[in-house]
């Protein structure tokens, strides 16, 4: 069952799992919040063994649940994110899962969408273990105030592996292309899988128009076996 915490420093997590599992979490949401789907995302990865926490990276405009098809309300929830702001969620989540008993080496940090650019940046910071990044745009300018993925790249300190659609407009293939480069060329273990017939959003079945359920399973356990195989366990 999800449970709500707020961390000292105003970050609100919604969490799930046995903090005696022997692996962490950190789920990213995408520009819509954290919401049904991501919630749905955090119970899953409980049920695998992880305990897994979500923070509300909107918390500063009232963590809002943005409709699918309201994007103007995600753009306005998306203009709040600052370098600052995600610097601070991320690092106080990562110390809420360690102060549960969960070594660095044995967190790992998940992102959808919006969430997948932040994974990446996370991964540069030396407070997970392990990075997993869908869709995640942003490679070659940045944004939120954080640097494109290409520019992070050589900055990476851990292992991390990225999910991507062809058929995704604003990520298109050569960028994919330029980040695998740019990734593989660094000291830690990189992947890059792309679906062909997938488009951006592919992972999430709240999104009827873009969810495409083979490249979700074939993704989704790539990830737990990436978490399994790279997190120590605790």
């Amino acid at each position: 069952m999800i449970t709500r915490h707020v961390l000292d420093n105003a970050t609100p997590v919604q969490v799930d799992g046995d903090p005696d599992a022997p692996r962490a979490l950190i789920v990213l949401q995408e520009a819509f919040g954290v919401n049904d789907h991501i919630r749905s995302l955090v119970e899953m990865f409980a049920r695998e063994g992880f305990y897994a926490a979500a923070p509300e990276l909107f918390h500063r405009t009232g963590s809002p649940e943005v409709p699918y098809d309201d994007f103007p309300a995600a753009m306005t929830s998306l203009a709040s994110l600052s370098y600052e702001g995600l610097y601070d969620d991320l690092v106080a989540t990562s110390e809420f899962l360690r102060d549960a008993g969960f070594p660095t080496a044995s967190i790992g940090v998940v992102g959808y969408c919006m969430g997948g650019s932040v994974a990446f940046f996370t991964a540069t910071l030396g407070i997970v273990g392990a990075a997993a990044s869908y869709y995640g745009g942003g490679v070659a300018q940045g944004r939120f105030g954080l640097g494109s993925l290409l520019d992070l790249a050589p900055s990476l300190q851990c292992p991390w592996t990225g999910f991507y659609g062809d058929l995704d407009k604003g990520i298109p293939v050569d960028q994919v292309e330029a980040l695998r480069n740019a990734t593989s060329a660094t000291d830690v273990a990189t992947d890059v899988i792309r679906y062909e017939h997938a488009d951006h959003g592919f992972n999430c079945d709240g999104r009827p128009a873009v969810f495409n359920a083979a490249a979700s399973k074939d993704a989704t356990q790539r990830t737990l076996a990436f978490f399994v195989t790279t997190l120590r366990a605790k």
